[in-house]
């Protein structure tokens, strides 16, 4: 695991000065402490921070292919290396390294841009072909691996793995987009259709962009997507068999390394499963590690034992305290955009802890986007069968009704808490689930601007693009949408950009096994009976685990990391939610109601209502302004 950087010129070939390169490698060492390397060639520059992972001793980056007509830097590892090297050689080509790199090199001048989809793996790369004069970016399908981009006003484009090597360059203007800050606030990230600086861009996960000498930066191209249009046939029985093998190839396939390797182990459904195949493919005991919490309420480690010990890991737990607020400022500091998911926090403690003993750590994260294990998925595809009941005039009126009048009971046992529930089946599946997905509904964020912001944003509303790609997807049913938007929406912007930051920021390498393309291909082609039964997502997983894996583990309900931020802002960080907007960066830009948001703060510290999510998004939003103007 690594981090790249680069500049091209698309105006002529004037020299790159390598003390860029070298200046926004430096931003990254955190990537990439085992090493540097910048090249430079009339009008392109690359420079790459290595973390050794695979061919410890070799595989230098930036790498020349075996005749020196390309350059490579290059994010990730391709797991199928091996297996393409043996084809490649076969028809001629000479590899003078062990490693995945050349690997690619290869394959771009063996299949050009076609060569991406014979690479199974995680990737951002940039490969200069000296022949051509062309650049190739390529992100891997599911955008485990990130790629940040800007044109500069001198025609230049500048890349590299994280926003802050672009701030090392002095051409990048530092301006808010305030359609980024309207998105933020939406998600609790800014998407990958966006950056918070105007500007910039992100290149999409599963795509790639040609750039040329002498001409203008061409847009993006899409090289892969994930199809719910089809069903695959076959029983129970088959398709379990079939989703097994799946699992454990993807399993299998990312325990290559020539460095210790371990696992994440929350006591979850994927992450045991992670565990339990890693076991089965063994002859060494796998090294696990979770992160415990003080409150009891908050705390899975029993569960996590209950899979080491069943498995017999080399288990390490560590509690920590729920209080970790004093970490907020490296936080910002790890993610540069604004980033207001709150289990970052424990996401880099369990990193941390991973990395006292391995180099790689093998995650959980993709099934519940690939097999509907998330509560609102399920709770969305009975919705979508009311819905399919009701005309849309029907529902609009009478369970528009019931849902404004219905009170708001969070209190009280789910059954009763139905206001959400009615006024979703009020509105379009689509408009419903990117409610159920937000963290800060349209409304509220409208009370939060003032009218300049009003006027910035204009007619734009977060939710557009998340309910065109909904609209979009190539999918049969209400469900199938759902999870297509998840993998392509919040799982690139959110979850992914989560472990990445967080992992490379104490330089260890994380790898998704449950996020193969392979895999994920085949789960998006389960017919809806096999993701949800009943109220239980991940149905067939789970059923296949079965054997694997204690029922308590199998079939309690999800949990996931939770840091409690509301008792934070009603107790040490009481003082700084009352500052919010009232001082700093955030009141600086004149786009927010200072009285509208003192008065969350106070409703909110004096335990009147639940605003602890809202003022942490301000929070995180008004720290990230600071560093970034």
């Amino acid at each position: 695991m690594c981090g790249i950087a680069g500049i091209f010129h698309t105006r002529g070939t004037a020299p790159v000065d390598p003390a860029r390169i070298e200046a926004m490698c430096d931003a990254i060492v955190h990537r990439g402490p085992d090493g540097q390397g910048v090249w430079t060639a009339p009008g392109i520059g690359l420079g790459f921070r290595r973390l050794a992972i695979i061919d410890l001793a070799g595989s230098p980056q930036p790498m020349a292919s075996a005749d020196g007509r390309a350059m490579l830097v290059f994010n990730g590892e391709i797991y199928n290396f091996r297996e393409l090297r043996a084809e490649l050689a076969n028809t001629g080509a000479k590899f003078r390294t062990d490693g995945d790199g050349e690997v690619i090199l290869a394959a771009w001048q063996r299949w050009g841009v076609d060569c991406l989809s014979r690479l199974q793996g995680m990737f951002a790369f940039a490969l200069y072909d000296l022949d051509k004069r062309t650049l190739l970016l390529a992100r891997d399908r599911l955008g485990v691996k990130p790629l940040h981009m800007a044109t500069l006003a001198d025609g230049s484009v500048i890349f590299g793995s994280e926003l802050k090597q672009l701030l090392t360059q002095p051409g990048l203007a530092r301006k808010i987009d305030p359609l980024a800050v309207e998105d933020y606030l939406a998600w609790g990230f800014v998407p990958d259709h966006r950056a918070i600086l105007t500007g910039v861009e992100k290149l999409a996960a599963g795509h790639y962009r040609l750039l040329r000498h002498d001409t203008p930066p061409a847009p993006s191209v899409a090289w892969w997507d994930v199809s719910f249009a089809d069903r695959a046939r076959g029983g129970e029985a088959e398709l379990g068999e079939a989703l097994l093998e799946r699992l454990r190839d993807a399993v299998r396939s990312r325990m290559l390394a020539d460095v210790p390797l371990g696992a994440f182990l929350s006591g979850g459904v994927d992450s045991s499963s992670v565990v339990a195949l890693m076991a089965e493919a063994s002859t060494d005991r796998v090294k696990t590690c979770s992160i415990g919490f003080d409150v009891a309420a908050l705390d899975e480690t029993a569960y996590a034992s209950q899979v080491a010990e069943q498995y017999r890991t080399d288990h390490r737990a560590r509690q920590v305290s729920v209080d970790d607020f004093d970490q907020i400022d490296r936080l910002v500091g790890i993610y540069d955009e604004p980033f207001a998911d709150a289990s970052a926090l424990p996401t880099l403690r369990v990193c941390e802890l991973a990395r006292e003993q391995v180099t790689v750590a093998l995650s959980g994260d993709g099934m519940d986007e690939a097999m509907a294990g998330y509560r609102r998925q399920v709770f969305h595809a009975h919705e979508e069968r009311a819905r399919g009941m009701l005309p849309a005039s029907l529902r609009s009126g009478v369970f528009g009704a019931l849902g404004r009048a219905w009170p708001k009971a969070d209190w009280a046992p789910r059954p009763l808490r139905a206001k959400a529930t009615f006024l979703n089946l009020a509105l379009s599946g689509e408009e419903a689930y990117a409610r159920s997905v937000s963290v800060t509904p349209p409304e509220l964020r409208a009370s939060l601007y003032t009218p300049d912001f009003l006027r910035a944003r204009g007619e734009y509303r977060a939710e557009d693009p998340f309910i065109a790609m909904m609209r979009a997807a190539p999918a049969r049913s209400g469900l199938d949408r759902a999870q297509y938007v998840d993998l392509k929406f919040q799982m690139p912007g959110d979850i992914l950009t989560k472990v990445d930051r967080a992992s490379m920021a104490v330089s260890l390498e994380a790898r998704e096994p449950l996020l193969d393309h392979r895999l994920i291909e085949f789960a998006a082609s389960l017919p809806e009976a096999m993701r949800v039964r009943g109220s239980t997502g991940k149905w067939l997983m789970k059923r296949v685990m079965q054997p694997y894996l204690p029922a308590n583990v199998l079939f309690r309900p999800k949990m996931g990391f939770v840091t409690p931020i509301g008792a934070w802002f009603r107790g040490p960080l009481a003082g700084a939610a009352r500052e919010i907007g009232q001082k700093g960066t955030l009141a600086e830009t004149g786009w927010f109601d200072s009285k509208r948001i003192a008065a969350i703060a106070d409703a909110h510290t004096a335990g009147r209502a639940e605003h602890g999510r809202l003022l942490w998004q301000l929070l995180m939003l008004d720290k990230a302004l600071a560093r970034l103007v």
